[in-house]
């Protein structure tokens, strides 16, 4: 939106941009009633969750890369369409997909059948290691966290997300006040619905889309850039919605190759993980690099 936005209104384009975690497509990420995109999209993410808290078993449990190919395969194919079929699926699909689903994200067949087939993420960080009275994280599904019981059927709180927002709070103050010399009262906000609300009333279009933004700056400028930075254990923006959106700009075919991604072991900010950190340095210099003397394309 903002590319389009600098070269729509102020003349002023970009050799490349660098999408950390992005969601284009609000539609990939809401688990609503009638909107079955999250559902197939997040499940390639639930599975690698599985795999680092060792839930899967057997071929699975031994390789991440070999999972989540398999993963995605069955979710973009059998298991979107049953979700298509809705109730016309038959018992005997219904059960074999179930156990499809259960082997691929560490969840009972049982849990998987009472939920309809339809796992939302506030349901998988409760389930996935209820036995042993934990939950997991939203911005970064590795980490666990303790609520008060272990009924209900959502977590308490992220603990990903109350692991960061104490240090990224004192790191951020004492940079302004000590370094910037800044002084304010004014409470810095980590994450805030407070600043700019959504809008989300009934009957109030939930699904907030800038992917066309893209697609048009884009096309308008053929010698833009675009890299994703994508983790596995991001529930937040799970990494194959965003693939999904980019594949569904129809982009023309001379376009495609300015979109590149990476992708890290680690969740919605993968530079926690110092391994991380150092790798999306190195993929974005190199992007930066290749961005800034690729010729203008023609023709």
């Amino acid at each position: 939106a903002l590319a389009r936005h600098l070269q729509g209104t102020r003349g002023i384009t970009l050799d490349g941009l660098v999408l950390v975690s992005p969601g284009l497509n609000f539609q990939t990420l809401r688990f609503d009633i009638g909107n079955d995109t999250p559902f197939w999209l997040y499940l390639p993410a639930y599975t690698a969750t599985a795999w680092h808290h060792r839930r899967l078993s057997g071929p699975l449990a031994e390789d991440l890369e070999a999972a989540l190919r398999a993963r995605e395969a069955f979710a973009g194919g059998e298991y979107l369409t049953a979700l298509a079929k809705g109730d016309a699926l038959s018992d005997e699909e219904r059960t074999r997909i179930a156990r499809r689903v259960a082997e691929l994200t560490g969840l009972s067949e049982g849990f998987v059948l009472r939920s309809d087939l339809r796992v939302s993420i506030g349901n998988f960080t409760k389930e996935l290691l209820r036995e042993q009275g934990r939950t997991l994280g939203r911005l970064d599904s590795r980490y666990t966290g303790i609520d008060r019981n272990e009924i209900g059927a959502t977590p308490e709180f992220d603990p990903s997300y109350a692991a960061i927002q104490g240090p990224y709070t004192a790191a951020l103050n004492a940079y302004v006040r000590g370094e910037l010399k800044f002084q304010s009262d004014l409470n810095y906000e980590i994450l805030t619905g407070a600043v700019q609300p959504w809008n989300y009333a009934p009957n109030v279009n939930r699904y907030a889309n800038v992917a066309e933004g893209l697609r048009s700056a884009m096309s308008q400028n053929r010698h833009l850039r675009v890299h994703s930075a994508l983790g596995y254990y991001d529930l937040a923006t799970p990494y194959w919605a965003m693939l999904h959106t980019k594949r569904h700009l129809n982009l023309d075919p001379s376009l495609r190759g300015n979109l590149s991604e990476s992708f890290y072991r680690s969740g919605h900010m993968m530079y926690v993980r110092e391994e991380d950190l150092a790798g999306l340095k190195r993929h974005v210099e190199a992007f930066y690099a290749g961005a800034a003397t690729a010729p203008a394309t023609t023709g």
